[in-house]
């Protein structure tokens, strides 16, 4: 018996995993024009009473945990934070970037990502607050774009999971509470996949352009790690858009359209506009933007190559270098833990298990066992489904995000850090939420409640060695995360919430407890953790998530990143 994932429009599918959250009707009781009915559709819409405030809930929860006590973390980043001072102070240091008002030189990455929080500091003059806040309500939109996306394609409740998720992941309470560039981007991801997923369901052509064109704005943010969601995002079109493989093709077109015109038309302003007239491109040799992009910023990152090695020559007098403290670094340390030999103070060795590592594990890692174990389970479920489903297309989409993403970060030779893996993060928690909401309404077949029972003990178990890498910090939450697995995966598998020696009443009551069980064996050790890092400041070039998270020391302004 084959199991299918349930269709996002709530027609029954051809397998036993049923859609539990069709919209509920109003009362009868109300009539169309009475206030009562106006009222319950301004709070609640045509939906269960629950999701509106859910996602108020969700929303609010947010907002308090990126926003709370902000301003102890400074001028975070001073590089990027000197940035933003020049634009609040000078229009052209704000349009290319500049380190300062005088625009001898910009800073190593396109300007986009500086351009909001230097908006900011001209309204509200320039202060920490005034250049975080944006970053944090960044983060907040993040968060609430990605509950609509996966509420369209699976309903509310995966679309709370998958946001509470990436709320809760390490790396985004730290950098959507810093001034790296990281949050523009995180944001530009995730609201490209949002217009797809809106793309996909009639195959529009304007919402896939649309997403096009914030693409070309995440370029203009980080430059070419803004491409890689493109082949999952034109996967999932490719494959599952209503319409005719012809037309599916002229519509990427489209959308490679809208890339080119953002990133394309700022890429030409700056090259044609006289060397004299604006900064030198730090990060380059001949001071090009297309130099920058392909080389420092490109596959030098990739490979390892000349400008993206540890400790390689910026340009322009080694103005963003990391130094000869760098080099010698990297020499003193060898191939050792705390040395920049293998790249292990950046990222850790490049492999298959980098983000499972030290550098990155406690990052993201958290609920990257489960997202790879729904996905593969997902794609086995919906094997017979139609090429339409846009469950498929959903797992389509954010796996293709999850595999292309981690593969470059596993295996770059280049400068990679940590806090890269925020970029990772939207990816996983959606495929939580879709997979996990959808093997719950079908864990009455046995398959699906094996897979989701292994998947939260997996995941509670990898929380707890997650924590063990810092063993003087609450060492009995080692113990609970893996308890609570237990009796979660036991729960499931015994579907406890459905015995019949449970009384009819109480098996809402039973339902919820086993939810509740569920979620915090699964999510227990990631929030810790995600609140232990909000908790404390952090500032310099390479901060890091957790109880003694912090900045990697010494680079200061001068850090490259």
């Amino acid at each position: 018996m084959t199991a299918t994932l349930s269709p996002a429009d709530g027609t029954r599918p051809s397998g036993p995993l049923p859609r539990t959250d069709s919209p509920v009707p109003a009362a009868s009781s109300d009539t169309p024009d009475s206030s009562a009915s106006r009222r319950r559709r301004l709070l609640f819409g045509d939906q269960p009473r629950w999701v509106r405030p859910s996602a108020a809930l969700l929303l609010i929860g947010t907002a308090v945990l990126y926003l709370w006590n902000l301003a102890a973390t400074g001028y975070g980043n001073t590089f990027y934070a000197a940035a933003i001072q020049a634009g609040t102070k000078d229009w052209t240091a704000l349009l290319f970037g500049s380190l300062d008002a005088g625009n001898a030189i910009t800073v190593d990455k396109p300007p986009a990502a500086l351009w909001i929080p230097a908006l900011a500091g001209r309204i509200f003059g320039f202060s920490p607050l005034s250049m975080l806040v944006p970053q944090a309500l960044m983060g907040v939109a993040a968060v609430g774009l990605l509950y609509l996306t996966l509420k369209r394609v699976s309903g509310p409740a995966a679309g709370l999971v998958a946001g509470g998720a990436l709320a809760l992941t390490p790396v985004a309470a730290l950098m959507f509470r810093f001034n790296n560039p990281d949050a523009m981007l995180t944001l530009c991801l995730v609201l490209a996949a949002y217009l797809t997923t809106r793309a996909i369901e009639k195959a529009g052509w304007g919402w896939l352009a649309a997403a096009g064109a914030v693409i070309g704005l995440a370029f203009l943010s980080k430059m070419l790690q803004g491409f890689l969601i493109v082949p999952g995002l034109g996967l999932a079109y490719l494959w599952a858009a209503p319409v005719s493989l012809r037309r599916r093709l002229l519509h990427l077109l489209g959308a490679a359209a809208g890339i080119l015109v953002v990133a394309g038309s700022y890429v030409a302003l700056f090259q044609l506009t006289p060397a004299s007239a604006r900064p030198y491109m730090a990060g380059s040799t001949t001071n090009s933007f297309l130099e920058l992009t392909f080389g420092y910023n490109g596959l030098g990152r990739i490979t390892g190559s000349g400008e993206g090695r540890p400790g390689g020559s910026a340009g322009f007098g080694g103005a963003t270098d990391l130094g000869g403290a760098a080099g010698a670094a990297g020499a003193a340390g060898g191939a050792g833990a705390g040395g920049f030999g293998g790249n292990a103070s950046f990222g850790g060795a490049a492999g298959i298990a980098r983000m499972f590592g030290t550098s990155f594990g406690g990052e993201v890692s958290w609920l990257l066992p489960a997202a790879l174990i729904l996905l593969l389970a997902g794609l086995w479920f919906t094997r017979r489904e139609a090429r339409t489903s846009a469950t498929r297309a959903a797992l389509l989409l954010w796996g293709g995000w999850l595999v292309v993403t981690a593969g470059i970060f596993s295996f770059m030779s280049g400068i990679v850090h940590p806090y890269y893996a925020v970029a990772l993060a939207p990816a996983v928690a959606a495929l939580v939420g879709l997979g996990g909401v959808q093997l719950w309404r079908g864990r009455s077949f046995w398959p699906a409640r094996l897979v989701l029972a292994v998947t939260v003990l997996a995941t509670s178990i990898w929380s707890a060695v997650l924590l063990g890498r810092d063993p003087s910090w609450l060492p009995w939450l080692r113990v609970a995360v893996v308890i609570l697995g237990v009796l979660a995966a036991a729960a499931l598998m015994l579907q406890l919430d459905r015995l019949r020696a449970i009384p009819a009443a109480l098996r809402k009551a039973a339902t919820a407890g086993v939810v509740i069980l569920t979620l915090l064996a699964g999510g227990l050790g990631t929030a810790a953790w995600t609140f232990a890092t909000a908790a404390q400041p952090h500032s310099g070039s390479i901060p890091t998530a957790g109880p003694t998270g912090s900045a990697m020391g010494g680079f200061g302004a001068a850090g490259r990143t």
